[in-house]
């Protein structure tokens, strides 16, 4: 019913966004460009191909400023005039078609974008559990016949293919290692996939995106859901990548918060922001406002529409959020 509404009201939005867009900065977010079938995400992200990808830019590019890090900075300190109301475009995970795909359309256009990455998972040491998991349920979707210790595992009795591909992809990051028991049932080599088709960026590859002009900046070390941590934990995995970005020369002055900040409390943002360093924080969800002032959220674009679309419902939402004061996220 949400969505049907939402549509209905996102119908009447004026073609001219720029003008109407009920912010003064857009902060779209996206993962991974791509013209091919990547099993490790195609479960898990609905992500573009070029042409939709540049459909977007081009969308975004006549009806906002484009900005880098520094003017993004400046803007909101006062001290940058921009021609239009600015978009700063913003990548996370640090997979490797962010450099193989996406930076040469961004040069071509001249604009920049910043990749929020995970450490743990630099140089294919490791991969992320949702990955794991998209592969995995790729296999279910596959296979011929399947292990029934794997329906065993999860209590399940020879269910449809589809439930068990649902039951997978709804392992979280506190019960990651289930994957791995899955994978050799599956007869899959996490490892092997990792150094045969190397899903995410190198060292050599970020520094290389540093000098030339790229932000690479932190999403915690490994992907949990700061919601289901504890203070001290979201502090540790924070910390900690602070410390490898600092270490290796890249933005040390951002964090983009792994899948949402939904159920962050203040007493995070406290301690985050006793790291004078740090300018800013991005969380997800879409064109609303925080409480917490210098926490900036931004607008999936990968949701299986055209960027255009995804804007215009997402302006549709906030107006209809702001008529029942719902539109802030209010942290305590």
């Amino acid at each position: 019913m949400k969505d049907r509404i939402i549509n209905v009201l996102a119908a009447f939005e004026s073609e001219n966004i720029g003008k109407s867009f009920p912010l003064d900065y857009c902060l779209p977010l996206y993962h991974s460009v791509s013209d091919k079938e990547l099993p490790h995400l195609k479960h898990v992200i609905r992500y573009k191909n070029t042409r939709q990808f540049e459909e977007d830019l081009d969308h975004m590019a006549k009806n906002f400023q484009f900005v880098d890090w520094q003017e993004f900075k400046e803007y909101k300190a006062g001290n940058f005039k921009p021609a239009k109301k600015i978009a700063l475009l913003t990548f996370d995970d640090g997979f490797r078609e962010f450099y193989d795909v996406a930076v040469p359309v961004l040069e071509r256009k001249g604009i920049y974008a910043c990749n929020f990455i995970n450490p743990a998972f630099i140089d294919n040491k490791e991969m992320m559990f949702r990955c794991k998991a998209s592969l995995l349920a790729d296999a279910a979707e596959k296979i011929k016949t399947i292990d029934p210790e794997i329906y065993f595992i999860f209590s399940l009795k020879n269910a449809d293919r589809s439930i068990l591909q649902k039951k997978i992809l709804s392992i979280n990051y506190q019960e990651k290692d289930i994957l791995d028991q899955l994978a050799e049932k599956f007869e899959i080599d996490f490892k092997a996939y990792s150094q045969e088709y190397k899903p995410y960026l190198t060292t050599a590859e970020l520094k290389e995106l540093t000098r030339k002009g790229f932000g690479i900046s932190s999403h915690s070390w490994d992907h949990p859901k700061y919601g289901d941590l504890s203070l001290k934990e979201q502090m540790e995995t924070t910390d900690k990548t602070f410390a490898y970005l600092k270490e290796n020369g890249f933005l040390y002055e951002s964090f983009a918060f792994p899948f949402t900040d939904f159920e962050v409390k203040k007493d995070f943002f406290d301690e985050l922001y006793k790291n004078e360093e740090i300018y800013c924080s991005f969380g997800c969800a879409g064109i609303k406002l925080d409480s917490i002032k210098r926490n900036f959220q931004r607008i999936p674009m990968e949701m299986g529409e055209s960027g255009a679309q995804i804007l215009k419902k997402e302006m549709a939402y906030f107006r209809l959020k702001k008529l029942i004061n719902k539109n802030m996220i209010i942290r305590k």
